[in-house]
């Protein structure tokens, strides 16, 4: 394939068939429609299966049994179908099934409105669903990465034998932009613990239950010690302009690419600002963001909820960095200027404190 303009959320569908995926369960919902409508098109010429399902329940359930005779499988939906999906994504991570979830993140809370927000952080990250798991929870800010982050998904998937994530907002699932895509389609190998009906796998189960406590606390210290490799190696992160900044402000999605631009602007006025990108969600950088509070004197976070990321950044700076929060909600994407001021502020703020350190150092001394 040749390099095409197009969609993130059609991009998404076709990097997960030339993936190896071959299967799609679903049920629209704006913004995370047109994947669905992908789906439909492009699964069947490929002989794939794409099957609108009656929920978003019913959606995640078929995923799992898709995952569980081995098949690269996917479903796609948006924050109030995302939420219905919860009990099967514990269900999947408890059975250790790999499949990719895609979530166009949109306003909410309850129905809210069809705009980009980036307020299912908690809800994807942490964990939504029952019990103790992780999501590898990647992150794009384009329609290339939207490409580039489901092929990622699915080999994470299979590695970790887990869901795996893709979180965007409204805005890059809705952004047409140019995308290069692989000109090769995967064949992925066998998996020798999959459920195929024959004789070879007759002895395999998939399941998640396990009635004596002892079992089931082995199986998930099994579950953690696989999520602590995963959080020890699969981080992913842009910095951008970070080797002498003195404030850094850190967003994902769409808010990377307009703090990207805010940051020039910032250098331009005599502003050392620079930007870090987390790429995976969970695993979360945050070893990489406690590096840099060894120069960075502030940080600006900038996220589409009221607050959700920044608790992360929170952990990672660990109390060595004043940290400031910047937000819009409802939909509503900030613009390059808003956010320049912002910086603008942090700077200021920072520069003012530093002086009156300064001056109590002064006044100790005499």
């Amino acid at each position: 394939m040749a390099k095409e303009l197009i969609k993130g959320n059609e991009a998404v569908v076709k990097a997960a068939i030339l993936a190896g995926c071959r299967s799609f369960y679903g049920y629209p919902i704006t913004p995370a429609s047109e994947i669905t409508e992908s789906a439909a098109k492009y699964f069947p010429l490929v002989g794939g299966t794409f099957l609108q399902a009656e929920s978003e329940v019913a959606a995640i359930n078929m995923v799992y049994g898709a995952a569980s005779v081995g098949e690269r499988t996917m479903t796609a939906s948006s924050g109030p179908g995302i939420s219905l999906m919860q009990e099967g994504m514990s269900y999947l991570a408890g059975s250790e099934l790999p499949c990719v979830i895609i979530d166009v993140t949109r306003g909410g809370p309850g129905l809210g409105n069809i705009a980009p927000e980036q307020s299912d952080y908690h809800q994807v990250v942490k964990g939504g669903g029952h019990g103790n798991y992780h999501t590898i929870v990647l992150a794009p800010n384009s329609a290339q990465e939207m490409c580039d982050l489901t092929f990622l998904a699915f080999d994470l998937a299979d590695k970790y034998r887990n869901p795996a994530v893709v979180m965007t907002d409204g805005f890059i699932g809705q952004m047409m932009e140019g995308v290069e895509f692989p000109t090769e389609m995967i064949i992925p190998p066998p998996k020798p613990w999959a459920v195929r009906g024959n004789k070879e796998t007759r002895r395999n189960l998939i399941s998640s239950i396990y009635m004596s406590p002892e079992d089931l606390e082995k199986h998930q210290l099994h579950l953690e010690a696989k999520y602590a490799v995963a959080n020890r190696g699969e981080e992913m992160y842009e910095k951008y302009r970070t080797e002498d900044a003195d404030i850094i402000v850190i967003g994902y999605g769409i808010v990377s690419r307009i703090l990207k631009t805010a940051v020039d602007q910032a250098r331009e006025m005599g502003i050392k600002a620079g930007l870090f990108r987390p790429i995976t969600l969970w695993p979360f950088p945050d070893r990489e963001i406690s590096i840099l509070t060894e120069w960075a004197k502030a940080f600006l976070v900038v996220e589409l909820s009221n607050g959700q990321m920044v608790d992360d950044v929170r952990l990672a700076v660990n109390g060595r960095r004043k940290i400031n929060f910047y937000s819009r909600v409802g939909g509503i994407v900030p613009t390059t200027e808003e956010l320049l001021k912002q910086i603008i502020i942090a700077s200021e703020e920072e520069n003012v404190r530093q002086s009156l350190s300064k001056t109590e150092e002064f006044l100790w001394a005499v």
